[in-house]
């Protein structure tokens, strides 16, 4: 099969002041099974990026890399990349990861020959999540588990369904789907420009497959809480339509499920602590409500749980639950601020949302 497999791949690397990361996520996909080519593009990076490219290619004789030097108007950084590499690439198929994706052994091979047998034009993962840090761990994981009930991996791979969605921390795709698609420049405004790709490929009548990927993908998305909090602050809008409404439908999901029931338990113990000594009977109403808010306490932890279980996260990040649920409603309530106000920072660049929508018309 390796044999079958080899040379058909062209991976494609986006990379911008990656200096942290790219080595170890170009080592690891180099040695993957069924790799012609990985491409990495400098994304005017100003740090030690460009120089650390250059080292690895003494080791990795199949890296190219190319440098971007302007951002064309109405492009974002990223899909302009992606679409610089894409047009030097000769892969049968695209391999789209980013600089800080480690890519577990035999993990191409198994995907390349699932997607070829089941006949799938896009592939995509959503990889394990590093979270080394207490608000990685409180964050990341709490915004993956709410974000996979509005992307079900199981509609989104469904080709009935209308869901569609991808993770560009991996996206292996076709080359002619890509081209059908119209490639990166047909997203080239968007701040999604995976999960917009994966639209077009599935209204194209193109197949997707979007499945948890820790056992073949792990990355560690960002590394300072300001990073965390640029990075979902661009997505997290958009993510939820870009529409205020499903916002604040987040915002109460997450008042109701997850931060109510141990609220009112405390607040159940305080008036109980305080209201009656011990020789005063405890009466009955109050003893059910504080009962009831356990259990609804120890449900809402048990089925975090699961759902971390689930999408092979780490399940011990399910005790920040109570410190990751505001924190998230906080990064939600920002991210919308931004957008409205139509202006976004990312990676050292400032985006104005309407002068991206005028170049994606």
């Amino acid at each position: 099969m390796a044999e079958e497999l080899n040379g058909r791949v062209s991976v494609l690397i986006p990379a911008r002041n990656e200096e942290s990361n790219v080595a170890l996520a170009v080592r690891s996909v180099a040695a993957q099974q069924g790799v012609r080519e990985v491409i990495v593009v400098d994304d005017q990076s100003s740090d030690r990026t460009g120089e650390i490219l250059d080292g690895l290619k003494k080791e990795i004789p199949q890296l190219r890399t190319l440098r971007v030097e302007s951002l064309p108007q109405g492009w974002m950084g990223k899909a302009n990349a992606l679409a610089t590499a894409a047009r030097e690439a000769s892969g049968e198929w695209l391999l789209f990861t980013d600089a800080d994706t480690e890519h577990l052994p035999g993990g191409l091979e198994a995907l390349l020959a699932r997607a070829e047998s089941e006949g799938i034009d896009l592939l995509s993962l959503s990889p394990g999540q590093k979270t080394p840090s207490w608000w990685e761990k409180a964050v990341i994981p709490l915004i993956y588990a709410r974000l996979a009930s509005r992307y079900p991996f199981e509609e989104v791979s469904d080709p009935k369904s209308a869901t569609a969605a991808a993770n560009g921390q991996y996206i292996l795709i076709r080359r002619k789907t890509y081209d059908a698609a119209g490639g990166h420049e047909a997203v080239r405004a968007e701040m999604l420009e995976d999960v917009e790709l994966a639209r077009r490929v599935k209204s194209g009548g193109g197949r997707i497959l979007f499945l948890p990927g820790a056992a073949w993908a792990e990355t560690r998305m960002y590394r300072t809480f300001r990073e965390m909090w640029a990075g979902w602050t661009k997505n997290l809008f958009a993510l939820y339509g870009a529409k205020v409404g499903n916002i604040l439908g987040a915002i109460a999901d997450v008042l109701v499920v997850d931060l109510l029931p141990p609220v009112a338990l405390i607040v159940f113990m305080v008036f109980l602590l305080m209201g009656y000594s011990e020789e005063e009977v405890i009466p009955t109403s109050d003893a059910v409500g504080a009962g009831m808010c356990a259990l609804l306490a120890v449900y809402g932890l048990w089925s975090y749980r699961r759902t971390l279980d689930k999408l092979a996260l780490d399940r011990r990040a399910a005790k920040y639950l109570y410190a990751g649920a505001p924190m998230f409603i906080v990064l939600l309530v920002n991210s919308t601020i931004a957008h409205l106000r139509g202006r976004v920072h990312w990676k050292g660049r400032d985006y104005s949302t309407r002068e991206l929508k005028k170049g994606a018309g």
